[in-house]
């Protein structure tokens, strides 16, 4: 969740709840008396509280002599808004319940995502995804199954020629020893 704060006369100022730490978190859950799970919740419903100690925390780290009491915004100046995961969460959710549900209509998922975009940090970003739910499924164009390509027998391998000359390679070098050139070695009785 995004919390978008605009002061009295300001520029919207946007809040991020998922880059808390935990230590942050404590300290709101502390400052506000509520639980992590309450804070969270909250957000979603627009508590004030929780915003407020969330925007608090957030701005204490370049102002860390930053008070509770001294940060008291307008009761409209803080509103959520939910990330691009979080709509795309969102989206993805009415997709799985329209699959499940062969009595949820397109009409009917179309109509109970019109204030979406509005609840979106990027309203952009949900009208497209909107849309492509509403136009349902890509057909898969058909593509022809590639056919096996014809098997030819191996060959036996081709001697290569050396650089410097037309005839093929020995496989050792002069110096290394062969069975040929090999001393015989005692064997161990």
């Amino acid at each position: 969740m995004i919390i978008v704060y605009t002061p009295a006369g300001g520029e919207p100022e946007h809040y991020d709840a998922s880059t808390l730490r935990v230590s942050e978190v404590s300290i709101v859950q502390r400052t506000i008396d509520q639980r992590w799970a309450e804070i969270k919740a909250g957000l979603g419903t627009e508590d004030l509280d929780a915003m407020r100690g969330i925007i608090w925390v957030i701005k204490k780290r370049s102002q860390p002599s930053l008070r509770f009491s001294e940060f008291d915004p307008g009761i409209t100046e803080m509103v959520t808004r939910m990330d691009n995961d979080e709509t795309r969460a969102w989206i993805d959710n009415a997709r799985a319940i329209m699959a499940s549900d062969p009595e949820v209509s397109m009409e009917t998922v179309a109509a109970s995502m019109e204030e979406l975009p509005g609840a979106c940090i990027d309203p952009e970003f949900a009208e497209a995804l909107i849309a492509e739910l509403v136009a349902g499924p890509k057909e898969e164009p058909t593509v022809e199954e590639p056919q096996a390509p014809e098997q030819t027998p191996p060959q036996a391998p081709q001697p290569s020629l050396s650089p410097t000359s037309n005839t093929p390679e020995t496989p050792t070098s002069g110096s290394s020893p062969t069975s040929s050139t090999s001393p015989l070695q005692p064997s161990t009785p």
